[in-house]
């Protein structure tokens, strides 16, 4: 890492940076304009911030961390083979892990998935975590529908692609949900883990453990706005047509910085498949 060091000094001066509410990007790119090298520099943010969460959630008596979904970025690749296509890296942050991936699905795969999942298309749910069942919510204006894992050769073939992109077993995944937002819909700002002090959450996460990480396929370019949104770091991600945006969460709590929601439609439509990915077997 050539001749610079990580020092306390420095140790402390990212730490005091996040509890400022400074995303890493921008204490990464200071630390670049004070003349740090790029490798030492990411060195130090990803220890650095790692030991002091870890260390608020000891001190808090936080939820302990779970292994979760990652990609190989070892080597910080433009592109990751995954299962049977070439997979661009667009983005990538450490806290909160969030990577967004360009062509993750073909053209005509997208155009499938919209097919295939409008005819079955209703007013979108979202879990009650008084029941563990599911509810409307005022918060989710959007229309749509679940295929069942490998329910059909196209749902399979993609399963198989993200398995392989993320590391994590297929049969750990939900089934897809496919979603359309019309103009105007959204998804305002949440969590995609359940709640551990809901009471629905233990019939939840009985059939298969907790969620632990999210991809969001953009099955086409909406004509204004949905961009997916995460408020805790300042960040937007366009939806464009075949790219996906994944983010991860080692444990069900506001700690892992990863609220986000889906910015209304401006104009024309947008339609997108989720992934969930659970810890356990999803039965």
């Amino acid at each position: 890492m050539g001749s610079q060091q990580i020092t306390p000094e420095l140790q402390q001066w990212i730490v005091a940076q996040a509890q400022a509410g400074h995303p890493p990007q921008a204490v990464l790119q200071s630390m670049r304009n004070s003349g740090w090298e790029e490798e030492v520099a990411v060195a130090a943010l990803e220890s650095t911030l790692q030991n002091w969460l870890d260390e608020h959630a000891r001190a808090n008596a936080l939820p302990p961390p779970s292994p979760v979904p990652e990609p190989d970025l070892s080597g910080v690749p433009a592109a990751l083979r995954a299962h049977d296509r070439d997979v661009q890296v667009l983005m990538a942050m450490r806290h909160p892990r969030i990577v967004v991936f360009g062509g993750l699905l073909a053209g005509d795969e997208c155009d499938a998935l919209v097919a295939l999942a409008r005819e079955r298309l209703a007013r979108s749910e979202t879990v009650d975590m008084r029941s563990g069942g599911s509810e409307t919510n005022a918060a989710r204006t959007s229309e749509g529908m679940f295929f069942r894992r490998a329910e059909n050769a196209l749902c399979e073939r993609i399963e198989a692609r993200i398995a392989a992109l993320l590391n994590w077993p297929v049969e750990n995944g939900e089934g897809l949900q496919i979603l359309r937002y019309g103009r105007s819909a959204e998804y305002k700002p949440h969590y995609d883990y359940f709640d551990p002090a809901a009471p629905g959450t233990p019939t939840i996460v009985a059939r298969g453990g907790q969620r632990v990480g999210s991809l969001v396929c953009y099955l086409n370019t909406p004509a204004q706005g949905g961009a997916t949104t995460f408020p805790d770091v300042g960040l937007d991600v366009a939806p464009v047509k075949g790219n996906a945006v994944f983010f991860a969460y080692d444990r069900p709590h506001p700690m892992t910085r990863t609220l986000h929601g889906g910015a209304p439609v401006g104009a024309g439509e947008k339609w997108v498949a989720t992934k969930w990915l659970r810890a356990g077997r999803f039965e």
